[in-house]
């Protein structure tokens, strides 16, 4: 009997321990902290809480060691990744000195890539329900769809000529699909409109023009649509995500996470981000400085948040998120199999919520 008492106060002080917070600063027990190539990377100023739900780490840093590609391969400024249905990891990259989009497996081991020189400026990446890929080229004004051997299936855009018509775009940045195969583009650094397309790829509508108000945009950089086909837009350069029905309605906005550079939203209808708190010249768009966030669909809350250099970003339904960095890196944050509660809430602690409208 005095050896079951011992071993229930063991426990419970076990537990307190676990649910209280580390001094502000303090690292947690572990963590390895910048460049760490054998455990993985977390930014300097980041530490997961004791008793927090769930730890995020990073697992592994694509590109980092260049012998596992192929000679003369490097990254340079990563643009985009996404995922396929067998977790292959596509990498879309800046160098147009060799393939710009390199293919890897969830572990890192190089697989295959294509497109060499064929994109003047790489911005968005995403795979369709039906296994395509899709490439968007800013400065190019062009989308193109392949296969995932890299063969090309469809062009929209005209190469070098930026338009606003049916048939053109102006830098176009990122593209989300609805439940029924209908394509939203953002578009992007010059026509600041959203492009929908039906599922062959035929022209439907437009929405949205410059400025600041209601459905106005003054750099729509991302794009997802959620369960619900619901359509997100963040408007970077307006600190604010807008949120449409398929039609260009506009449902609400949300104005609290600051300056949001790329969104996904997963089968799960789990909302990821990659944010700065503000748009400001003081700030880099692409530095420690940035959030990885994640953020409940209907409310906007934030679930949790650590920092993360992140330019657009990509997440599996089993809670694997990629983050590709303008630094040159993608960044592959899971969950810590060490903490077994397995939920995303509370990454970090103490969030406090959006403002009441």
């Amino acid at each position: 009997m005095k050896k079951l008492a011992t071993l229930v106060l063991i426990l419970l002080a076990f537990a307190v321990y676990a649910q209280a917070p580390l001094p502000q600063g303090a690292p947690g027990p572990n963590i390895p902290r910048g460049k760490a190539p054998e455990q993985g990377y977390v930014p300097d100023g980041w530490y997961p809480h004791p008793g927090s739900l769930m730890k995020y780490s990073v697992e592994i840093r694509f590109g980092e060691e260049p012998e596992t590609m192929p000679e003369g391969m490097k990254f340079g400024r990563v643009s985009a990744v996404t995922t396929d249905n067998e977790n292959n990891v596509y990498v879309f990259k800046r160098d147009a000195k060799t393939d710009q989009i390199v293919v890897f497996d969830a572990q890192g081991k190089y697989l295959r890539s294509w497109g060499k020189g064929m994109f003047t400026r790489p911005h968005g990446l995403r795979v369709d329900r039906d296994q395509n890929v899709w490439a968007l080229d800013d400065a190019g004004h062009q989308i193109l769809k392949f296969t995932r051997d890299g063969k090309l299936l469809q062009t929209w855009g005209v190469k070098g000529k930026p338009g606003n018509d049916a048939k053109t775009f102006n830098r176009p940045t990122d593209i989300a699909f609805d439940s029924q195969g209908n394509a939203y583009i953002s578009d992007g650094y010059g026509n600041r409109r959203v492009v929908k397309l039906d599922k062959a790829g035929n022209f439907v509508m437009t929405w949205g023009t410059e400025g600041d108000g209601p459905t106005q945009f003054r750099l729509p950089h991302s794009i997802a649509v959620d369960a619900k086909d619901r359509v997100y837009v963040s408007d970077r350069e307006n600190n604010r995500i807008q949120i449409f029905d398929t039609n260009g309605k506009l449902l609400k906005s949300w104005t609290h996470l600051g300056c949001t550079q790329g969104m996904f939203i997963t089968p799960k209808n789990e909302m990821w981000i990659v944010t700065h708190r503000n748009n400001s010249e003081n700030i880099t768009y692409d530095t420690l400085a940035g959030q990885l966030m994640k953020i409940d669909v209907e409310s906007g809350k934030i679930l949790g948040s650590m920092e993360s250099p992140g330019h657009m970003l990509t997440a599996t339904p089993a809670g694997i998120v990629y983050v590709a960095s303008l630094t040159g890196n993608v960044f592959k944050w899971q969950p810590d199999p060490w903490w077994p509660r397995r939920a995303h809430e509370a990454i970090r602690e103490n969030i406090p919520p959006p403002p009441a409208k």
